[in-house]
């Protein structure tokens, strides 16, 4: 896993899941708190199959300092995973993807696309970028990559 915060320089340390690395990061500009980005990257890494059951998280510390954030924002992020039953937290041992992983349902993979677009957008017209000049650029990747 790669941890940064956009516009921060990172120490991205990497911690490897069963598949693959994840990387997460924490926008300032999308306007999505940063306890809610922690927690949708967490859902969207299982979802991809880079996370998981057993797998396990950061330290709230390692986190906060990785990303550049209060440790009480992993802290809210970790507990509503944990009450989501997405993660297990282990007094003294530490916090782990649950054994029983969950699915992403439609309304969640709706949101994760609608927050990826807010920040795409908001990035790309910080530089200047129009709308046509971000739907070829998304014309050309996906051709490039096909």
């Amino acid at each position: 896993m790669t941890f940064s915060t956009e516009g921060a320089p990172s120490r991205a340390p990497e911690l490897e899941g069963s598949l693959g690395v994840v990387e997460f990061r924490i926008d300032g500009k999308s306007g999505v708190p940063f306890y809610r980005q922690i927690i949708e990257q967490v859902k969207f890494g299982i979802a991809q199959g880079r996370l998981h059951a057993g797998d396990q998280l950061p330290t709230v510390r390692q986190l906060a300092v990785d990303l550049s954030v209060n440790p009480n924002t992993v802290i809210r992020a970790y507990r509503e995973l944990e009450f989501e039953g997405v993660v297990d937290s282990h007094q003294g041992s530490g916090t782990f993807v649950a054994r029983h992983e969950p699915k992403v349902d439609a309304l969640e993979r709706a949101r994760m696309l609608d927050q990826i677009l807010t920040e795409l957008l908001a990035r790309a017209t910080d530089y200047g970028f129009s709308l046509d000049e971000i739907l070829e650029g998304l014309r050309q990747r996906k051709e490039s990559s096909s």
